[in-house]
């Protein structure tokens, strides 16, 4: 039976899928900037793509900044997030520094939700679990295929083994070459719901032909949904308004 995360006062793999926005400003300014945006918007999460931020190898400087997003967003959760350059992301860190670099976030007590990437090494995955577990931070395993929609059967195993790790939100996104990879991926996402998942799931086609996969999370069970206020971080998402009033349709003839 699938029971839903409560992150701060948001019931997450319940009712319709929580709109979660990314920031990717490249500078402090540009992040307190769109940090100030977000907090008045109608939207549940905020995402810190720290890929994106100049000066990410700073960790003194970026613990700064983090503080002052922190106390832009108020009691909106937030989730750290240094996206690869081999699952899509803007920067390659070396594994030592992938994983400094979390902890480092974590141990701040400021965030409340971190992306660890399922192909990072399993040390390194269950590490940082630990490690988020243990200051009461929910983890978000996530794998991104820039490439390719994998198969029904691969994408719930993908799934699986990020619930089997320990993830509190097993995360997938694919990008489609066409309806049918969609469709693969809505059957995987119901497959996943219904036979395997105990957690909320996220799951979601990229791209112009994957945007249903967005807005039809309630139906087929992804619980995140990733919009827009400026500039997106993948493609497909869409304005965060236009993104509520489509699930709110949705929820309301459900």
């Amino acid at each position: 039976m699938l029971r839903p995360l409560t992150v701060k006062n948001i019931r997450i793999g319940e009712g319709k899928p929580k709109i979660c926005v990314p920031m990717v400003g490249e500078t402090k300014e540009e992040l307190l900037e769109e940090a100030k945006l977000l907090s008045t918007l109608d939207i549940d999460l905020v995402e810190w793509r720290v890929d994106f931020y100049q000066d990410m190898e700073n960790i003194d400087l970026l613990k700064g900044t983090l503080a002052s997003i922190r106390e832009m967003l108020n009691s909106k959760p937030l989730l750290f997030t240094f996206r690869s350059a081999k699952e899509g992301g803007e920067k390659a860190v070396s594994q030592q520094y992938y994983v400094e670099l979390n902890l480092s976030a974590i141990e701040t007590g400021l965030i409340d939700l971190v992306d660890v990437e399922l192909y990072s090494e399993e040390d390194v995955v269950k590490s940082v679990i630990q490690t988020a577990h243990s200051q009461e931070v929910f983890v978000i395993i996530s794998n991104h295929d820039f490439k390719k929609t994998p198969s029904k059967e691969e994408i719930v195993s993908r799934l699986r083994k990020a619930q089997e790790l320990g993830g509190d939100i097993p995360k997938i996104a694919v990008m489609p070459k066409d309806t049918q990879d969609v469709l693969t991926l809505l059957e995987a996402t119901n497959e996943m719901k219904h036979q395997y998942a105990d957690r909320p799931i996220i799951t979601m086609a990229m791209g112009g032909q994957g945007v249903i996969s967005r807005l039809s999370g309630e139906i087929f069970g992804s619980a995140i949904t990733f919009g827009a206020a400026k500039k997106t971080s993948a493609p497909g998402q869409i304005h965060v308004n236009q993104l509520r009033s489509v699930l709110d349709v949705i929820h309301e003839n459900l």
